[in-house]
């Protein structure tokens, strides 16, 4: 029998998703700011509506409206359900969602989406934690969801998805404030180009030397970030990542850099 699977939010990724999941399962969903997009699952008109029944709630909202999305539902849905928080929010706000949904003897998960859902849509790798992730996992696996669940504590899955974040959207702020200064310079074609060509290239062994040549050279990069920041301020940006850049570097004398992956 196929499981029946609601969503709270039907943005960008609750749409992709569920429409990946309606092939295996019956979906049913909710989202207040529903624009009547065709869906091959039935949108509900209410959030009590979408979860009667449920065996999994999705909530795939934002971190702000993830209390609300709980709330909406207490109380309305069977016994048996698992409630699977998939905002990206804080450790503690994901452990306040879970003392929430335990207090009404709903079964919480807590799950974190961990690559671009628009490239992988239903196949996007989510990992789980708390009570109802491993049933969760079994059920939504079983349905097409690529769900790993940790076995760990509410907010552990939170904090690996926040860590990944302060890479790629820092990453990200990096790359939009280089080429902005690039452009600026007539040379935004090739500084992207290099972009590529120096993300194409990491790997392990490539991300130790990165770090190690810290250690090493930490004071000439203050120095080398320094000059960069002026140069980005006289092409009229603000060079806050820059900037921010050289203050971490700053603090490497002091204390280093974490060790892990290949020993030295």
């Amino acid at each position: 029998m196929r499981p029946r699977v609601a969503f709270l939010g039907l943005g960008e990724a609750g749409y992709a998703i569920a429409s990946g999941l309606s092939a295996r399962a019956h979906v049913t969903g909710f989202d207040p700011a529903w624009t009547g997009r065709p869906a091959e699952f039935t949108v509900s008109a209410s959030a009590a509506e979408a979860v009667a029944g449920a065996d999994v709630v999705i909530a795939l909202t934002a971190a702000v409206d993830a209390p609300g999305a709980l709330e909406s539902v207490l109380t309305r849905t069977a016994d048996t359900a698992i409630y699977l928080d998939l905002s990206t929010a804080s450790p503690d706000l994901k452990r306040d969602l879970a003392a929430t949904a335990t207090a009404h003897g709903l079964t919480f998960a807590e799950g974190v989406l961990m690559a671009p859902v628009l490239r992988l849509l239903v196949r996007t790798p989510v990992l789980a934690t708390g009570p109802g992730a491993g049933r969760a996992a079994e059920l939504l696996s079983a349905c097409g969801m690529d769900i790993t669940p940790l076995g760990g504590e509410v907010g552990e899955a939170a904090a690996r998805k926040l860590l990944r974040s302060i890479v790629v959207k820092g990453l990200t702020a990096l790359m939009v404030e280089s080429l902005r200064v690039a452009e600026s310079q007539g040379l935004g074609q090739w500084c992207y180009d290099h972009l590529v060509d120096t993300l194409t290239e990491l790997d392990g062994d490539v991300v130790r030397r990165l770090l190690d040549g810290t250690v090493a050279h930490s004071v000439r990069r203050v120095a080398e970030m320094e000059a960069a920041a002026s140069m980005a301020r006289a092409a009229g940006e603000p060079a806050a990542m820059t900037l921010a850049t050289a203050e971490v570097l700053k603090s490497v004398p002091g204390q280093g850099v974490p060790r892990f992956g290949t020993a030295p």
